[in-house]
């Protein structure tokens, strides 16, 4: 799998930060103006002069920058997400599952499956990603299209910059911005999260430019509204990352009384989001794990490779989870986030 930011995703979520702990409070005040005390508009220059020597169009430019002010809203919501590198207490999962797998988004998941499943078998053939997936995806990341968020992604992100903690990161994401636009795409339809995530899937513009493609031939990856496009865009990130054909996200684990599941805790300080993948065991064989006594509750060959996850502890539910666990973990790296988007994924086509 190739570094990404966020993947891209995780800054368009402000309360999957770092963990994806549950929202925090109201946002804290946020600073006035950048460490270095550039104005705005003195930075605005230099960006729309980075976008022209990237072969933005002046026209776009224009369109995409008339009135820019700093959003300070948008500011405090990035300096109150939650978490920290420090911090060590989780919530516990049962309460997060319960109130991202309920009822409603299984239905509506169901739902949206049922509609669409010939494509999502073409789809799947063409990818190996299943249509399950998917259709949590898009679930978890916009309520299946209802909410897809309101901010205008110019301010947004030109506000990201120059407040400055990441400004190579959010410069780049407002460039790339300024070429969606530039492919005939209106200023007022770019909207969507304060950290610059929009459309079905919640990508970021640079994952857009990336990973976004035609799903039904009309020459657009229309990610706004159209499912097709929206599906195949999905299912192409995460062929990019990885996943394995065949194989499920995990399966259910049966652990033995007394296990002393510390003895098996990772040793492998992960390079990306430490935090999350710090809660997964090592890596071990179905066969070597049903050997200490973890079984698996479904059906995985003896020599596929997975980590063991008790999210709340010793007598609490427990997974067997695969290299396709970690894919999800790409589009979003919060374990809350990765496993209820696999159970979801698997109450869809229950």
């Amino acid at each position: 799998m190739i570094p990404r930011i966020s993947s891209a995703l995780v800054l368009g979520l402000a309360a999957l930060v770092l963990g994806a702990l549950p929202p925090a409070s109201a946002p804290a005040a946020a600073q006035a103006s950048p460490s270095d005390g550039i104005d705005f508009v003195a930075y605005l220059e230099l960006l729309k002069a980075r976008a022209r020597g990237e072969g933005v169009s002046p026209g776009t430019i224009e369109r995409m920058t008339a009135g820019l002010t700093p959003n300070m809203r948008v500011i405090a919501l990035d300096q109150n997400q939650p978490g920290s590198a420090t911090t060590r207490g989780y919530p516990p999962m049962s309460g997060y599952i319960a109130t991202h797998v309920d009822a409603a988004r299984i239905g509506g998941g169901r739902s949206v499956y049922a509609q669409h499943r010939d494509q999502l078998a073409r789809i799947e053939a063409e990818t190996g990603v299943p249509g399950a997936i998917i259709i949590a995806i898009f679930g978890h990341e916009t309520s299946y299209g209802r909410v897809k968020g309101d901010f205008d992604l110019a301010r947004s992100l030109a506000t990201l910059a120059w407040e400055g903690r990441r400004r190579e990161l959010f410069a780049g994401e407002f460039v790339a911005l300024l070429k969606i636009a530039d492919k005939g795409y209106p200023r007022a339809s770019l909207v969507g999260s304060y950290a610059g995530a929009f459309g079905n899937p919640q990508f970021l513009p640079t994952v857009y430019l990336r990973l976004a493609v035609d799903g039904d031939g009309d020459g657009r990856a229309d990610i706004f509204a159209n499912r097709a496009d929206t599906f195949a865009s999905v299912a192409n990130y995460f062929r990019d990352a990885g996943w394995r054909a065949g194989q499920p996200w995990g399966v259910r684990a049966a652990v033995p009384d007394g296990f002393n599941a510390a003895a098996y805790k990772t040793r492998i300080a992960a390079p990306q989001c430490p935090r999350v993948h710090e809660r997964l065991s090592m890596w071990k064989t179905v066969a070597e794990w049903r050997s200490l006594g973890v079984v698996a509750q479904r059906g995985l060959a003896d020599d596929v490779m997975v980590s063991l996850f008790q999210p709340d502890g010793p007598g609490s539910p427990a997974w067997l989870v695969t290299g396709n666990y970690r894919v999800i973990l790409e589009y979003n790296c919060s374990s809350y986030y990765a496993l209820s988007v696999g159970l979801l994924a698997d109450e869809i086509v229950n």
